[in-house]
C-alpha cells in the first residue's frame, strides 16, 4: 500500500475507449446542433410569412376602424375624419383585446419580450402553442385601432411561442428549446426591420444569456433567414431611411455622448413612469379584462388632439430622423406619444417597447440637439445624428441591451458613419441606467414575480479549468489481495482520511475503485478480500479534460470520484468535492468585485434620492 506516481492501465481502463466516447459524443453533438439549426431555419421562415401577414392585418384593421375600408396598403390613422368618435375606436380594440386574454390566454398582455425572458427562466421555455396565433391577432387589433405600438413586439412574441411550440413537439432539451425559441423571436425583428446583426445581439443580451457555437450558429441562421425574408416581402431598402450623416469632430463626439447621458436619466424616468401607471391599474376596482378599454379611452382622447400618436408610427421615426419637423412639434410629438403609450402598456393591452422608445428617445435627441446648436451654434452637431444617438441611447437605458441598440440603428438607417457617436452615446446611456437603474423596462414585470434575470453572462468555469489545474498529486493504491480486516487496521494505524481508494493488481495495472464506506460496512466478513467490493468499469477523464466534461461524466455514474489518466496512465483521483471547491473560489472571486459595485450603486441612488429630498425642500421652503 503506497501512494502512487503512475501506473499502467489495464484494458478495463482504456485511454483510448476514452477518446473513441469523447469522438462519438463529439459527433452526436454536432448532428444535434445541425438538427437544431434546421429546425431555427425553419421557424425562420414561417415567422417571415407571419410577419408579411401580421403587417397587412393591421392595415385592414386600421383602414377599416379609421376609413371603413378594407384595404391592406398602410395610411396613416393620422388623417382620420371621425371627430370625436375617434375616442371610442381604441377603447373597443381594448375591449376586443381584453376579451381575447380572458377566453383565450392572458399571455398575451404586455410586450412580449418579458414574457418569454419568464417562460425561458421558470418554465423551460415552454410557451403556450395558442400564443402563436393569439398574440399577432390580438396585436393587429390593438395596434389597428389606434394603439400606439410598433409590430416588431408582437412578432417577437409570435416567434417566440412558434420556436417554443416546434421544440416542444421534438424531442429536445429544455437548453435547445431556448435555442429555438429565441431564434424565432430574433428572425421575427430581423424579418420585421431587415437587422439580422441586432437580432443575434437581442438573443444574446435578452434571451440566451449565453454566448457559444451551440446557441448562436442556430440563433444567426434563423436570423439570417428572417432578414432574407425581409427582403423579399418588404423591400432592401433601410427601414428608417435618413439624410447621409458625416463623420464628427472630437468637438461634436463629446457633445453626443453628453446627450446619451441625458438620455440615459430620461429613460429611467420613463421605466419608472410606465410601472408607476401599470401600478394605478393594478388598484382600479374593476376586473383586468376592462384595463385595455380604460387605457384605449386615454388613447384615443390623446389621439384626437395629437392624431400623430396613433398606430405604429414608424413614419414619425423617419420624420424625426430627417430633421425636417420643427421645434413645436416634435415636442408634441414627445410628450404624447410617451403619455398615449404608457398609458396603453400600463393597461396590459398587447403591444411592444421598441417602436415607442424609438420615437420618445429619437424626439429627445432632436429637441436636445435643438438646444444644444440655438446656444451654440457653431458645435458642429446636427439634428438628424442628435435624433438617431437619442433614438439608441432610449432603448439602451431602458432595456440595457446595449450591443442590440447601437447594431440596430446602424442596421435600420444604413448610416454607418454614426458608429462613434452611438458608441459613445449608447455608453453613457448604459452606464447611467447600470449604476441608478436595479431592472429594467423589459425585467421588472417579471422581477416583481420573484424570477431572477440575469444581467451578464461570462465564460463558464468549468469550461475554461482542466482537470490537472484541480487534481491533487496523490492518491491512495490498495492491494485488492489484501483482506478488509487487514486494510482497516493499515488505514487507522496511519490515519488515512481518504474516502475512495485506487485499486491495483501487483503489475501496477488499475482494477478499479474502493469506498470508506464499503471497507467499513458491518456485513462484509473481515477476513474476505478486498476485491469483493471493488467498483469497476468507472469513467475515467484525462488531465487535460476540462472540468465540465468530468461534471458529465460524474452524472453518468454512481461514485463522487473519476480516475485521472496521463499518457495511459492513472495518476490520481477527481473527486465532485475538488470541483466544488474550485467553483467556490472561483465565485468568492467575483463576489468581492461584485459587492463594490453594489455598494457603489446603492450610493449614487442615496446620493440621487438626497439631492431629490433637498430641492423638494428648498420648494416647499
Amino acid at each position: 500500500m503506497k501512494h502512487p506516481n503512475h501506473i499502467p492501465i489495464s484494458p478495463i481502463l482504456s485511454s483510448i475507449d476514452n477518446e473513441a466516447q469523447s469522438t462519438n459524443d463529439s459527433l452526436q453533438l454536432k448532428k444535434r446542433l445541425l438538427r437544431i439549426s434546421g429546425l431555427s431555419i425553419l421557424v425562420a421562415i414561417a415567422i417571415s410569412l407571419i410577419a408579411k401577414f401580421l403587417v397587412i392585418l393591421i392595415n385592414i384593421v386600421t383602414n377599416l376602424s379609421f376609413y371603413r375600408s378594407l384595404e391592406s396598403v398602410f395610411h396613416s390613422p393620422a388623417d382620420n375624419q371621425l371627430g370625436l368618435w375617434v375616442i371610442f375606436v381604441p377603447a373597443i380594440g381594448g375591449v376586443l383585446v381584453g376579451l381575447m386574454a380572458l377566453y383565450g390566454s392572458k399571455a398575451i398582455r404586455g410586450h412580449g419580450i418579458p414574457e418569454a425572458m419568464e417562460q425561458i427562466l421558470t418554465n423551460q421555455s415552454r410557451i403556450k402553442p395558442s400564443i402563436a396565433f393569439l398574440k399577432p391577432i390580438s396585436s393587429a387589433i390593438a395596434i389597428g385601432t389606434g394603439g400606439p405600438f410598433g409590430a416588431e413586439g408582437p412578432i417577437i412574441a409570435t416567434g417566440g411561442a412558434l420556436g417554443s411550440t416546434l421544440g416542444q413537439l421534438f424531442k429536445i432539451s429544455s437548453n435547445e428549446r431556448k435555442i429555438i425559441l429565441a431564434a424565432g423571436a430574433t428572425a421575427g425583428m430581423a424579418a420585421i426591420f431587415g437587422t439580422p446583426i441586432a437580432g443575434v445581439f437581442l438573443a444574446i443580451e435578452l434571451l440566451l444569456f449565453e454566448f457559444s457555437p451551440r446557441s448562436i450558429l442556430p440563433v444567426a441562421l434563423a436570423c439570417i433567414t428572417g432578414a432574407a425574408g425581409h427582403h423579399l416581402l418588404f423591400g432592401t431598402g433601410p427601414v428608417f431611411p435618413m439624410p447621409d450623416l458625416k463623420i464628427p469632430n472630437n468637438g461634436a463626439l463629446a457633445i453626443y455622448s453628453s446627450i446619451g447621458l441625458v438620455i440615459g436619466f430620461l429613460s429611467l424616468g420613463v421605466t419608472k413612469i410606465v410601472y408607476f401607471i401599470e401600478d394605478i391599474f393594478e388598484k382600479l376596482p374593476v376586473h383586468w379584462m376592462w384595463w385595455p378599454a380604460i387605457g384605449g379611452l386615454a388613447v384615443g382622447l390623446i389621439g384626437f388632439f395629437a392624431p400623430k400618436t396613433l398606430g405604429v408610427g414608424y413614419d414619425n421615426i423617419i420624420s424625426i430622423l430627417s430633421g425636417t419637423l420643427s421645434v413645436i412639434v416634435i415636442l408634441r410629438l414627445f410628450l404624447f406619444k410617451f403619455l398615449s403609450w404608457a398609458i396603453a402598456l400600463g393597461s396590459g393591452t398587447s403591444g411592444g417597447t421598441l417602436a415607442p422608445l424609438l420615437t420618445i428617445g429619437g424626439a429627445a435627441g432632436a429637441l436636445t440637439g435643438a438646444l444644444i446648436l440655438t446656444l451654440f451654434p457653431d458645435s458642429g452637431i446636427t439634428i438628424p445624428m442628435t435624433a438617431l444617438i437619442g433614438m439608441s441611447s432610449m432603448f439602451a437605458g431602458a432595456s440595457r441591451a446595449y450591443l442590440t441598440s447601437i447594431t440596430f440603428a446602424l442596421e435600420s438607417t444604413g448610416q454607418f458613419h454614426a458608429l462613434l457617436p452611438l458608441l459613445g452615446a449608447c455608453t453613457a446611456a448604459y452606464i447611467v441606467s447600470f449604476f441608478l437603474m436595479e431592472n429594467t423596462i423589459m425585467t421588472e414585470k417579471i422581477a416583481r414575480r420573484g424570477v431572477l434575470t440575469p444581467d451578464s453572462y461570462e465564460p463558464d468555469i468549468l469550461g475554461k479549468l482542466t482537470v490537472a489545474q484541480v487534481i491533487k498529486d496523490t492518491a491512495t493504491i490498495l492491494d485488492p489481495g489484501q483482506t478488509i480486516r487487514e486494510v482497516r487496521d493499515w488505514l487507522k494505524t496511519n490515519k488515512i482520511q481518504d474516502k475512495y481508494f485506487i485499486t491495483a493488481d501487483k503489475k501496477g495495472n488499475y482494477l478499479g475503485i474502493v469506498t470508506l464506506q464499503d471497507i467499513n460496512r458491518h456485513d462484509i466478513e473481515s477476513e474476505s478480500l478486498l476485491n469483493a467490493i471493488i467498483h469497476t468499469g468507472t469513467h475515467a477523464v484525462d488531465k487535460t479534460d476540462s472540468l465540465r466534461k468530468a461534471v458529465e461524466l460524474l452524472s453518468k455514474g454512481t461514485l463522487e470520484v473519476l480516475p485521472v489518466i496521463m499518457d495511459h496512465q492513472v495518476i490520481g483521483l477527481l473527486s465532485h468535492q475538488d470541483i466544488i471547491d474550485t467553483y467556490k473560489s472561483h465565485q468568492d472571486e467575483n463576489e468581492i468585485v461584485n459587492t463594490q459595485i453594489s455598494l457603489k450603486r446603492q450610493r449614487l441612488k442615496v446620493l440621487a434620492h438626497g439631492k431629490g429630498l433637498f430641492s423638494a425642500r428648498k420648494k416647499s421652503k
